[in-house]
């Protein structure tokens, strides 16, 4: 007697019942006009007004995606429109991995300074982050088959219409639904625009090995570094197909997890380092909490040199912390070497052919 084939999961129906956060017309007029409130607009109020009402328009219809595309071929449902944001951001995740698989083309190093702190914002000082970046970056730029490229997360405090909307959590719902690159932005009809995420993307992809300086903010990696860091969910598992779930469509996504969804690890195989600088306290778990991450994604440790923890000007004035790097050579050697650990294992990646797959499947993905 042949062996019964077992019917597939139920789909869990989703759980609703929070509290609208829709505005009424007068509170988002009044949201809109305060972008303007400096007097010289005072000349254009009827013209803002206009475009506050066409604004109302677009935020009460829903209208995220005003420009969009048929899929095309090599989608699940090829006649399925997708946003025009999205597909210019598939294209870019797409040529960057060609990039990076290219084995004639230069090795890349992506080094993150995840400090905010800037002189040409409110502190009016440049950050110790970005100091060890750049002594980072000189060691990088002594091999000729490695290319340098740095994100400076300060500029989401300093550069005009520069922003990384928060993660919406759509793993957490089904694995599915989290699509690669993240479709939820921009969403033109909240007004959620200009999000960074569809430049950084490409950023990772392209790179072999990625080197993080982060500081310490109240026992944690930094808040630019944080919102990027909850937006590469999609790096890890996410599905590279938002025609197979109708865009947003939850029963769908669902549906797709539970039929054994391959959690597909869109940066494994990189090579990372980090450097974390504290002044009192939360360094080593800062460190310890990073480095899972970027584990749990298939990443692989450089070596035992390339991951540290350190404190600079400890308990003494923040007033003088620069003063204090200036004079902590030994932390400025560590970076060098954690740099130099980094070049090794992103050139040995290559000389090895890549990383190494794992001998079966996990039984827990994620």
């Amino acid at each position: 007697m042949p062996d019964s084939v077992a019917p597939p999961p139920a789909v869990p129906e989703p759980r609703k019942g929070m509290p609208s956060p829709e505005l009424d017309r007068a509170t988002f007029k009044a949201r809109f006009r305060s972008r303007f409130a400096d007097p010289a607009f005072d000349s254009l109020r009827e013209e803002i007004d206009r475009l506050a009402a066409t604004a109302w328009d677009g935020y009460i219809s829903g209208r995220k995606s005003p420009l969009t595309q048929a899929a095309g071929q090599g989608f699940a449902d090829p006649e399925y429109e997708l946003a025009l944001d999205w597909v210019y951001a598939h294209a870019a995740v797409r040529a960057a991995q060609a990039c990076h698989d290219d084995a004639s083309a230069p090795l890349r190093i992506l080094i993150i300074n995840a400090s905010s702190r800037s002189e040409h914002t409110c502190p009016g000082e440049m950050s110790k982050s970005w100091r060890l970046v750049q002594i980072a970056l000189e060691v990088i730029e002594r091999t000729p088959e490695i290319e340098g490229e740095i994100l400076d997360l300060s500029r989401l405090a300093s550069e005009y219409g520069r922003e990384i909307h928060p993660c919406k959590a759509c793993f957490s719902t089904a694995a599915a639904l989290c699509h690669w690159p993240c479709s939820c932005y921009p969403n033109y009809s909240l007004g959620q625009v200009h999000d960074w995420m569809n430049d950084i993307y490409p950023m990772w992809v392209r790179a072999h090995g990625v080197l993080i300086v982060t500081p310490v903010n109240w026992y944690h990696a930094s808040s630019p570094f944080k919102l990027m860091m909850d937006r590469l969910v999609c790096a890890d598992g996410g599905n590279p197909d938002p025609t197979s779930t109708q865009g947003k469509t939850v029963a769908l996504a669902k549906a797709l997890e539970l039929a054994d969804w391959p959690y597909p690890r869109h940066l494994a195989g990189r090579r990372f380092a980090l450097v974390v600088h504290g002044d009192v306290e939360g360094a080593e778990n800062v460190r310890r909490s990073l480095s899972d991450w970027l584990i749990s994604m298939k990443l692989s440790p450089a070596g035992p040199d390339a991951e540290i923890d350190r404190y600079i000007g400890y308990w003494e004035p923040y007033a003088t912390s620069h003063e204090a790097l200036d004079h902590d050579e030994t932390i400025q050697d560590e970076v060098r070497l954690a740099a130099e650990e980094l070049v090794r294992a992103v050139i040995a990646g290559r000389e090895d052919g890549g990383p190494v797959e794992p001998s079966r499947r996990p039984p827990r993905q994620k």
